[in-house]
């Protein structure tokens, strides 16, 4: 789990407007559990009643409601303005800053299997599974005609 004083503006906005950015709630539903979805409503509904009255936030809160729908420059606005808002109110950082990591311990671990077959001489293979946004650790190892007798 991660420290709630590393939770950036950016991450906090992330995990609350995560629904507009799957696909539907049944992509939402395969990564976190019930309880954390409904900790993402409760975050959203705090950080657009504190953001509330600025037009440009506003603006995007009208569109995401209308299209159900977010792109990564509206939640990169709403987190530019959420940043001075946590910088103004240090118990509201506090707030939402663990509101955000209880969302992150609701989220399901994917525990599903990775295959890989090899086949043929000299083949670079590479497996690897990250979550979205997540980092891919990928090691490569070549074989340069070794013998059984070597």
């Amino acid at each position: 789990m991660s420290d709630p004083v590393s939770l950036t503006a950016g991450a906090i906005a992330t995990i609350a407007l995560q629904k507009f950015l799957e696909s539907g709630a049944g992509k939402l539903g395969e990564k976190y559990t019930m309880e954390a979805i409904a900790k993402m409503e409760s975050l959203l509904k705090r950080i657009w009643t504190k953001l509330r009255g600025k037009p440009r936030i506003e603006e995007v809160k009208a569109s995401v409601e209308k299209t159900q729908k977010i792109t990564p420059e509206q939640i990169n606005q709403i987190a530019a303005y959420l940043q001075v808002a946590m910088d103004d109110d240090p118990q509201f950082a506090d707030e939402i800053r663990l509101m955000a990591q209880e969302i992150n311990a609701g989220k399901l671990q994917d525990n599903s299997n990775m295959v890989q077959n090899v086949t043929g001489d000299n083949n670079m293979n590479v497996q690897a599974k990250a979550e979205q946004g997540g980092k891919q650790w990928i090691a490569e190892k070549q074989y340069f005609g070794t013998s059984e007798s070597d």
